[in-house]
C-alpha cells in the first residue's frame, strides 16, 4: 500500500483521499470516517459496522457484564426513559 500522498483540501473544507490510497484500503463513496486532531495532525479513521458474528459476542459480553453487576431489564428501561426525557 501506498503509505504517502499529498492533497489539498477545497474552499469547502472538503479533502481527497488519494485513489492508491482508496483502493488499497478499499474505501468507497459513503464511508464515514471518524475524524481526530491533535496539534498539526489529522487522522481519519474508518468507520465499519461489526459482522453478525461481533455483535453478538458483542452483546454477550454486555449482557454478562450487566449480570454480573445485578442489574435488571426494568433498570435499563429506566435508564433510557431518563435519558429520553433529558433528566
Amino acid at each position: 500500500m501506498q503509505k504517502l500522498a499529498t492533497t489539498k483540501m477545497t474552499t469547502k473544507g472538503q479533502v481527497v483521499i488519494p485513489e492508491a490510497i482508496r483502493k488499497a484500503l478499499h474505501l468507497e463513496a459513503g464511508n464515514q470516517f471518524v475524524v481526530v486532531a491533535h496539534e498539526d495532525t489529522v487522522i481519519l479513521k474508518t468507520i465499519k459496522a461489526p459482522s453478525i458474528d461481533e455483535f453478538r459476542a458483542l452483546m454477550d459480553k454486555a449482557q454478562a457484564q450487566a449480570k454480573a453487576a445485578g442489574m435488571k431489564q426494568s433498570d435499563i428501561s429506566k435508564a433510557i426513559k431518563a435519558v429520553r426525557s433529558g433528566k
